[in-house]
């Protein structure tokens, strides 16, 4: 019942912006927390930015003062608005949302989006 939409992945090169949008119900938006993730093929996936309990931003060290995660609380869609990127930025994005905040990470109770590709070129 909980269905996360992710768009706006593509390919860009390096220094290039993208932003990501996930689309959720109205249901979801209020009831989950809700953040992004990356994997590459081969590595575990990793925890990008995610809306704290308090509200405010949490990033990963990797991605802090370049991506910027923002929610439109009208619309029930969550964004990710990525700038400077970097070829290590390369991996498939999943919108996800969970019970409880995702700031340290993912649950076995995470519910993922399909995932949206994005390629960052040197």
């Amino acid at each position: 019942q909980v269905q996360l939409v992710e768009s706006g992945g593509g390919s860009v090169e390096t220094g290039g912006s993208l932003t990501l949008s996930c689309a959720t119900s109205r249901e979801t938006f209020s009831r989950y927390w809700l953040g992004w993730f990356r994997q590459v093929p081969g590595k575990e996936r990793e925890k990008v930015a995610a809306i704290d309990s308090d509200g405010s931003p949490d990033y990963a060290n990797s991605v802090e003062g370049r991506f910027s995660i923002s929610q439109d609380n009208e619309r029930n869609i969550l964004y990710l608005q990525m700038n400077s990127l970097k070829p290590e930025d390369t991996a498939m994005y999943y919108c996800a949302a969970d019970r409880r905040s995702l700031r340290y990470g993912d649950s076995p109770a995470t519910i993922w989006g399909q995932g949206t590709q994005v390629t960052v070129s040197s």
